[in-house]
């Protein structure tokens, strides 16, 4: 977390508050840039060089405009459409997938009305014309945005590009908040101090001191002296019924926000909906669930995917198998019980990255001090059972592999929570069960959030949301990191 330890928090140069009118700013030109680039460039691949005009039928007549023109309008259009939508808002830009929606969902608009509008008036766009520049213009807009969303991130870890947030609330709320906000510095929430309802200083949250300013009736100072431009209240319980009110009232608009966070974590936007009923902003969240049409695309997608990556990856698989049958004595393949959807054990293949008797070792370094792992998983991060050849194919999750077998088998899931052993489900928690509700997965987010590094807490928390939170673009999402976490030579995810 970024907050000051002392409790005279930093008040932010003109420079650090109008980030966001500046990060607009680049998106503005780099999505003219690429709008330009497209558009005009789809032209040239259509048409050529050369001066082709766009016929209008105006009744018995026929005039012209030339598709220079037409492209210059087409583009300063497209800005518009980008604008009108707010795909620019510093409340979509850093997270989430509501940007990139929006830039698709204004696009697709767009040249729909630019088909009805051509249809009615009786303009001959040419057809080609318009599906280079539709497709294109998405995939380029969204790319360049990803980019400046690693270059924010990247800012971010340095608080800088962030909200300065004030969190206003019990004592509890506002440490459980601060820490979940810590969790996540590119969310772009950096936590500068608390107006609490106890008396206290500071607050310990995750290694640092939370400086508090006040009580909640010192709000209007707080943000004065941290310049927060965001007021995040994290319980109303203790509050007075019109307390909310009253600091909503009193934040400049446009300039300062105010948030309330209730006490509901890892819980994902497409289950949370807000329903004003009886005046009352209510949440409702959506129990999980698992339809069969969701359960059948996740099956149809493991089962191509995987009989795609078997038949890709041959050669790869057959290199891997020669090298562990001539580097060490044993099978090539490490077969070990797991316990998989609503509890049942399987047999979880992978290539054998150990000595053939690490099962009997296992013991004798279980009490010994480890560097990695945690109170339920064990691991080392130079366990002495490791074969040479093992530790290069763990190093970048070569040994696993062979899982896209048990994937092929319905055993496993490319994507879902980790698949533990009896003796690890054998300590677990009642609500930790519910991680069962799934297939176990080759990959999931205990692998792309940094594996063995993690505490158990976490490790529990990130399959839980997965299985609470599950969708198709969560899982393609989670691919695509795990080729970046897999490189990553921290932690493994055996």
């Amino acid at each position: 977390m970024s907050a000051p330890a002392s409790a005279q928090p930093v008040v932010p140069t003109p420079k650090q508050a109008n980030w966001r009118r500046r990060y607009a700013r680049r998106l503005l030109l780099t999505d003219f840039l690429v709008l330009v680039w497209v558009v005009f460039g789809a032209q040239i691949v259509w048409f050529g060089t050369g001066n082709v005009d766009l016929a209008i039928h105006e009744d018995a007549r026929i005039s012209a405009v030339s598709y220079w023109i037409f492209s210059a309008v087409l583009v300063l259009l497209w800005m518009w459409a980008l604008s009108l939508i707010d795909s620019r808002s510093d409340r979509v830009i850093g997270t989430g997938t509501t940007e990139y929606v929006r830039v698709a969902s204004a696009s697709i608009t767009l040249f729909g009305f630019i088909a009805i509008g051509a249809f009615l008036l009786k303009v001959e766009v040419a057809r080609g014309y318009l599906l280079i520049s539709l497709p294109i213009g998405i995939l380029v807009l969204v790319f360049v945005r990803w980019m400046w969303r690693q270059w924010l991130i990247a800012h971010r870890s340095m608080n800088e590009y962030s909200a300065r947030v004030l969190l206003v609330g019990s004592p509890d709320s506002v440490t459980q908040i601060a820490r979940e906000l810590d969790r996540t510095p590119s969310a772009g929430y950096r936590v500068v101090g608390a107006c609490t309802t106890s008396n206290g200083r500071s607050l310990s949250v995750r290694g640092f001191e939370l400086p508090v300013l006040g009580g909640i009736d010192d709000v209007d100072a707080a943000i004065a002296a941290t310049g927060a431009d965001t007021v995040a209240v994290t319980s109303t319980d203790e509050l007075p019924p019109d307390k909310v009110k009253q600091i909503s009232w009193r934040l400049e608009a446009g300039k300062q926000h105010l948030v309330l966070a209730p006490s509901i974590v890892d819980i994902a936007g497409p289950r949370l909906h807000t329903r004003p009923v009886a005046g009352l902003p209510l949440i409702h969240v959506e129990t999980p669930r698992f339809s069969k049409g969701q359960l059948f695309l996740k099956r149809i997608v493991d089962l191509v995917a995987s009989v795609l990556g078997v038949i890709i990856l041959s050669p790869l698989l057959a290199f891997l198998a020669i090298s562990v049958r001539l580097s060490s004595d044993g099978p090539v393949l490490f077969r070990q019980t797991r316990i998989g959807i609503r509890g049942k054990e399987f047999t979880m293949v992978k290539f054998r990255s150990m000595v053939v008797n690490a099962e009997e070792l296992l013991d004798k370094l279980a009490a010994q001090q480890r560097d990695a792992g945690n109170e339920v998983l064990f691991k080392m991060r130079n366990d002495p059972r490791i074969t040479p050849i093992g530790r290069i194919m763990r190093k970048f999750s070569l040994d696993e592999l062979p899982q896209l077998f048990n994937v092929i088998g319905g055993s496993m899931s490319l994507v879902g929570p980790r698949p533990p052993l009896p003796s690890e489900v054998a300590q677990y928690a009642d609500h930790v069960h519910r991680r069962f509700l799934v297939k176990p997965g080759i990959t999931g987010l205990w692998q792309i959030s940094g594996r063995s590094t993690l505490s158990w807490e976490d490790t529990v928390r990130l399959d839980l949301s997965y299985v609470e939170n599950w969708s198709l673009l969560t899982d393609v999402a989670i691919t695509m990191k795990t080729v970046r976490a897999v490189v990553d030579p921290q932690g493994t995810a055996h």
